[in-house]
């Protein structure tokens, strides 16, 4: 007899990975996804502490369906994480099925990032990937996204939009990748959504203030989610009055446009 096949399950994570405070998981993810989460014993994860950490959590709200010693929790390379997961930076694109040798098993498995949603912004499109064409099932559950939940509170342009990811940590290289997303944004009205390591947050915000156009709209949002988020959109001239950098311990996503 043919063993059933598993499903993937996209869990999503709370994004206050790397704040200085945490909010009660159930005020951040439905009641169903932890409970969905506690159930599996199966991980393909971005960190293994992290993921630990998060179980961790969940436990105290719904038991886990094995230890936490026992849960088998598989880490991406680590070049899957500087090069990413299609081969955009000169790799071949990461061949992720025998991640899931214990789904074609029968055994369900949850893919989970740090924070948010994994393979958004995250690693773990490649594992999204090698389910489809292994004919696993994936489920995305329900959670926290952090650039829409930027986005939909920049005042920016929600229905055309992109996510760039990093902008080069270069000087010269990094204002001339401003000059460009905001070119893109003001002539076709395209919001561009990026992000950038915490600790390099204050450089990044002083180039983009330097750099931008008076006239062009700036939205930063950190802490999501948390009572101590942080929202602001303003035009860059208004910036340049209150030059109010965001800090270099809590993850932000940037938004720019018109």
């Amino acid at each position: 007899m043919k063993t059933k096949t598993g499903t993937l399950f996209l869990v999503p994570a709370p994004l206050d990975f790397g704040c200085d405070t945490t909010a009660p998981l159930q005020d951040a993810l439905p009641d169903s996804t932890l409970q969905t989460a506690a159930r599996l014993t199966h991980w393909v994860c971005e960190n293994a502490k992290s993921t630990r950490a998060y179980l961790k959590r969940i436990d105290a709200l719904h038991p886990l369906a094995a230890p936490l010693q026992q849960q088998q929790i598989t880490e991406l390379p680590r070049e899957v994480h500087k090069k990413g997961d299609h081969g955009d930076k000169g790799s071949a694109p990461f061949d992720a099925r025998p991640l899931l040798a214990a789904a074609l098993a029968g055994h369900d498995i949850g893919l989970v990032s740090e924070a948010g949603m994994p393979a958004v912004a995250d690693p773990g499109s490649s594992v999204v990937r090698a389910a489809h064409d292994l004919s696993i099932r994936v489920v995305p559950l329900v959670g926290p996204v952090s650039l829409l939940l930027a986005l939909a509170a920049s005042g920016l342009n929600g229905q055309n939009f992109a996510f760039v990811g990093y902008l080069p940590q270069d000087a010269q290289e990094r204002t001339q990748r401003i000059k460009e997303l905001e070119g893109l944004a003001l002539k076709t009205g395209q919001t561009q959504l990026f992000i950038e390591t915490p600790y390099r947050n204050a450089a990044l915000w002083q180039a983009l203030v330097q750099a931008l156009q008076p006239h062009t709209r700036l939205a930063l949002a950190s802490g999501l989610t948390l009572p101590e988020a942080r929202i602001q959109s303003q035009l860059v001239r208004q910036w340049r009055q209150q030059p109010a950098a965001p800090d270099n311990r809590t993850p932000v996503v940037f938004a720019l446009g018109r």
